[in-house]
């Protein structure tokens, strides 16, 4: 029987985007965009996507009533976050001081306005737009992507104080940040691979293929 992949429909994602994407490297797995608890409960994987600020999708969450199911979804099946949807699964965000999920220790900061000049000097603008290169470190995600592979950003947000051993992507932006994460059936990216070309379809297929 195919597989169920849901996308988390709270209202704030690019979910068109994501959702075609996804089918593009699904194979035969069905790719459901959906609002229902109980249909993420019973999908065989879940993307978590996200834009927008914080406080708007942490309200629109818990007003849908899929908190509890993005919960369950990330301790039980392949989870994959995207943009805000992986900032979510921290303690704390900055922007209009709100908790996050809590599933991740670490806080989502601002990028400090005294850091935002480039190596010559320049100034950096903030929201963080456009195409990054992202360092790797350890994970069957990435297979078939080059080190130093570059994807797609747009925030003004990013994840700080991580604990090392949860990070998996890093990246530069006036400051080093962590722009992945994983841990056992969870991986999250601050990026759009949506978005991202090539490079990202390969992520994506990953995450459609992967069996943690």
């Amino acid at each position: 029987m195919a597989e169920t992949i849901a996308v988390i429909d709270y209202g704030m994602g690019n979910l068109r985007s994501v959702a075609k994407a996804i089918e593009h490297v699904a194979g035969a797995a069905s790719v459901v965009v959906t609002a229902d608890p109980q249909v993420v409960a019973s999908a065989d994987r879940v993307v978590f996507p996200g834009q927008g600020a914080m406080p708007d999708c942490m309200r629109e969450l818990e007003a849908r009533g899929l908190r509890d199911a993005v919960i369950q979804a990330a301790a039980s099946k392949p989870f994959l976050g995207i943009c805000v949807g992986e900032q979510m699964l921290f303690e704390h965000s900055e922007e209009g001081d709100v908790p996050g999920l809590g599933i991740f220790p670490g806080q989502v900061l601002r990028f400090p306005a005294d850091k935002m000049v480039d190596r010559s000097g320049a100034r950096l603008k903030v929201p963080h737009m456009g195409w990054n290169t992202v360092w790797q470190k350890p994970h069957v995600l990435w297979q078939n992507i080059a080190d130093g592979a570059r994807f797609y950003f747009v925030h003004s947000y990013c994840v700080q104080h991580v604990d090392p051993q949860l990070t998996t992507g890093t990246c530069d932006y006036g400051i080093p940040f962590t722009c992945a994460v994983g841990r056992d059936n969870i991986f999250a990216v601050q990026f759009h691979p949506e978005k991202s070309a090539r490079d990202g379809l390969q992520l994506l297929k990953n995450f459609v293929e992967w069996r943690p």
